[in-house]
């Protein structure tokens, strides 16, 4: 799986992205705005994600920050000073809430995610967490709201009375109680949330890509279906997999005790 390309590495507009074995690392890169996005920086971020889902030879992303912290969302001095906001045509704020990418998405977080930041988090599918890391939405306690997603995708991830405290409080959250919630995938010592993002990358990506992206697709979607129709909604986008060379690799595979050899379709 590994090429040329799986090694490119990229800097720019706020954005690092480096593409190794299958896995993009996408690194948002502005310390000195404690890693908040302005309006380069979300199209940089958009760009990556158009890539991430246009490259077959690409099956997973890592979004992750510089240094202890993960985003402090929209860069609101860039703002007071352009009037631009970080919003792209097509993915949304942040160049990613409004549509998120077909492939899967983990968040590696380390220190606060909060307002903006935390919005990117729950647009992404998983996420690692630093044991120091922390997660909110304070924007009540400015005089705004979480229009970015938080105020949506919260309610859907924990209990309704749960979402709407951390709404309407701004209180945040710490690793350990968002993971007893079932909203962190796996807490790991400071430090170290990028790498064990990567693992589970590494983990996702020795799967068949194809099986991968409508998987994840079937379980976005079926959280809209009632449970007469669920099965006969998912037929049209599972039977492709079931009918793909893949399907018979992994079977050949299996067979022949070896490492499949997928090919995307």
């Amino acid at each position: 799986m590994t090429s040329t390309a799986d090694r490119r590495t990229g800097v720019g507009h706020g954005l690092r992205v480096e593409h190794r074995d299958g896995v993009a690392v996408l690194t948002i890169d502005r310390p000195a705005r404690r890693n908040a996005i302005d309006l380069p920086t979300a199209q940089a971020i958009s760009d990556a994600l158009d890539e991430l889902d246009a490259d077959p030879a690409l099956r997973v992303a890592v979004l992750c920050g510089t240094g202890s912290v993960f985003s402090a969302g929209m860069d609101l001095k860039a703002f007071a000073e352009t009037g631009e906001r970080p919003v792209v045509e097509g993915r949304g704020g942040f160049g990613i809430v409004a549509r998120p990418p077909m492939k899967p998405v983990i968040a590696a977080v380390e220190g606060a995610a909060l307002g903006g930041g935390f919005e990117i988090v729950l647009a992404c599918d998983l996420v690692v967490a630093a044991a120091g890391a922390t997660f909110g939405l304070p924007e009540v306690r400015r005089g705004l709201t979480a229009s970015g997603g938080g105020l949506i995708r919260l309610p859907r991830r924990l209990p309704r009375n749960l979402a709407m405290e951390a709404a309407l409080t701004g209180t945040a959250l710490t690793a350990a109680r968002c993971a007893e919630l079932g909203l962190v995938n796996r807490v790991v010592p400071d430090g170290t949330a990028r790498e064990a993002a990567l693992e589970l990358a590494a983990e996702i990506a020795r799967n068949a890509p194809l099986a991968v992206r409508v998987s994840k697709e079937v379980v976005l979607r079926s959280a809209q279906w009632s449970e007469d129709e669920a099965f006969a909604r998912q037929e049209p986008l599972v039977d492709p997999v079931r009918r793909s060379a893949d399907a018979r690799e992994g079977a050949r595979a299996f067979a022949e005790k070896r490492t499949p050899r997928w090919e995307g379709r």
